[in-house]
């Protein structure tokens, strides 16, 4: 099968170098976001009043095509908000997954819990983007960067005092997280397949660095499999494609919390 990672990132080149070309870093520097003080998913992911869901707006992706066209990113992010979703995710690849800035400018404008800025981050300026557009964390895919280029950007983020979310997809990716990543999640989804194995993350939880938070990623769709998660360590759980495929994925999003905190009380 086609590696459908490699050819994102060799498209993310193209597109961020003519995207230099439009907006120079110092007219970033000058958006008002960029002045903010960004929120930390890290922290709101131990809070135990909330629920550990990373809530993902998502349109469209390179194995579904369109998920969901009819919804707004108001209507959805601040239902996210409202029911407990301990940060945002919000897709900015145009392309492949039919996100953009705009997605997350509104999301942040309607919002004021952490939002990942979900993209192929492989350049400086992506990291300075993802600050004047509102984002408080950034996603490094350990699947396409080398360890020096991890080490690199994460510590960038960091200076400009946004969280890191290390994604891997097996075990010798960990070797890649940082002092500088506050995060690793788990993708149960093999990025050059799009199949899920949800039994990666339960595989993995007890490698991650015990000082990093953990995050499953990627297929899941069952309330029940929160409550295993949480006994396999991980307080964050990235959940999208599950609510954005339904007709109304506020009301779904509302409905899954309440089955997860009632599946907790039986358990």
């Amino acid at each position: 099968m086609k590696d459908i990672l490699a050819e994102i990132v060799a498209h993310k080149q193209v597109e961020v170098a003519a995207r230099k070309q439009v907006r120079s870093i110092a007219e970033l520097e000058q958006a008002p976001a960029f002045k903010r003080t960004p929120l930390s998913l890290s922290s709101f992911l131990k809070d135990p009043a909330k629920t550990g869901i990373i809530a993902e707006f998502k349109r469209r992706s390179p194995s579904k095509g369109l998920i969901n066209g009819n919804v707004t990113v108001q209507e959805v992010t601040t239902a996210y908000t409202r029911y407990g979703a301990s940060g945002l995710s919000v897709l900015t690849d145009e392309k492949y997954f039919g996100g953009s800035a705009d997605d997350l400018q509104q999301a942040r404008s309607f919002n004021n819990i952490p939002i990942l800025r979900k993209d192929f981050m492989i350049d400086e300026y992506q990291i300075i983007e993802a600050k004047a557009i509102g984002a408080d964390v950034i996603l490094l895919i350990a699947e396409c960067l080398s360890a020096a280029e991890v080490a690199r950007l994460a510590q960038f983020a960091n200076n400009l005092g946004l969280e890191v979310l290390m994604e891997v997809h097996g075990e010798s990716q960990l070797e890649k997280a940082t002092q500088h990543v506050q995060m690793v999640g788990v993708n149960n989804r093999d990025l050059t397949t799009f199949k899920v194995n949800f039994n990666r993350s339960c595989e993995l939880a007890p490698k991650i660095p015990a000082d990093k938070c953990k995050v499953a990623e990627s297929g899941i769709s069952d309330p029940a499999a929160i409550a295993t998660l949480k006994q396999a360590g991980f307080q964050g759980f990235l959940i999208g494609e599950h609510f954005m495929r339904q007709e109304n994925p506020a009301r779904a999003f509302e409905q899954f919390v309440a089955d997860v905190k009632a599946a907790e009380k039986v358990s």
